[in-house]
């Protein structure tokens, strides 16, 4: 390792990320065949990449995001080089918006939101507290736990689902993947945070919606298709589920025409939990702290393991 790391970024190089580099000891270079190690500042366009770095020997690849199935997919991410992403540093803006969508369902606001004349309250309405409720947080990774810390406070009994079923800091019990479906029926809230790999892929499909108590609601944060959207419409439109809070949808862009609009009980953001402007000082932290450890040889953050998927 050179004491001073060459980066080269692509496709867009601000003052920002030049500065973060900088402050961690390293050197911005234009030529990727001159890189130690490259920052990719897009979550998209992976075959730019792969191009990228068939002229370039560097060792080390961050990508600006957390969801990098996209690069999977299209066969960029080659294990012989050190991947890293920005899993678990934007874990709290995406928790904060499935807690608001999950307080939105608590007090019908999709409903109260489409009125268009006051429609009285009071008796037998359905509004409720959080207290005394259960989730089910499906991913215990960056965005699980901080909506697990963020649940503490309105006394939300938490169950956690993550693949080892190894304890979860702040839930009441946690499981594995494998016992989603027993689970399921003890849950007021089902909230999405899984990363998105094979694995993963339509886990919420039409047996596991189908666990779900009548007046529970599915809330995801995480990526459109571990939802099976089809199951979805259908168990919505028979109202076996309370509703779902939808910021990620498969396909995506939810086409306006789509069935999902229709429900009065659905609630869709266009995956907003986590916006560029949002990311960038999270971003240029990261990069700063891993260049720093790439210059010492020093252990990275946001590691990928090209054996999960993420």
């Amino acid at each position: 390792m050179t004491t001073t790391p060459r980066i080269h970024v692509a496709p867009v190089v601000g003052d920002e990320m030049r500065a973060a580099i900088e402050a961690g000891g390293g050197a911005v270079v234009d030529d990727p065949g001159a890189a130690d190690g490259v920052i990719w500042t897009v979550p998209f366009h992976p075959e730019e990449l792969t191009a990228l770095l068939e002229k370039s020997p560097a060792r080390w690849i961050q990508l600006p995001f957390a969801g990098i199935e996209s690069f999977f997919a299209a066969g960029t991410i080659d294990p012989e080089r050190t991947w890293t992403c920005a899993k678990g540093i934007y874990g709290p803006a995406c928790a904060e918006h499935a807690l608001a969508l999950m307080l939105a369902a608590a007090r019908c606001l999709p409903q109260h939101a489409r009125q268009r004349a006051w429609r009285p309250g009071g008796f037998g309405s359905p509004e409720r507290r959080m207290a005394g409720t259960t989730a089910v947080v499906v991913g215990a990774g960056g965005i699980g736990r901080a909506l697990i810390e963020m649940l503490a406070p309105l006394d939300v009994r938490i169950i956690a689902i993550n693949r080892s079923g190894r304890t979860v800091a702040g839930a009441g019990r946690t499981e594995t993947a494998a016992a989603l479906t027993k689970v399921l029926p003890e849950a007021d809230w089902v909230v999405v945070t899984a990363a998105s790999t094979a694995e993963t892929r339509h886990v919420f499909d039409k047996t596991a919606l189908a666990a779900m108590k009548p007046d529970a609601w599915i809330v995801n944060v995480a990526r459109g298709a571990l939802i099976d959207t089809d199951a979805l419409v259908e168990v919505l439109a028979s109202g076996s589920i309370g509703g779902a809070a939808l910021d990620v949808t498969d396909p995506e862009p939810l086409p306006e025409d789509h069935p999902l609009w229709r429900f009065d009980n659905v609630l869709i953001t266009p995956h907003v939990a986590n916006t560029w402007d949002m990311a960038v000082p999270d971003l240029v932290a990261l990069i700063e702290r891993n260049v720093r450890s790439f210059a010492a040889d020093g252990p990275l953050e946001g590691l990928v393991d090209p054996a999960l998927g993420y």
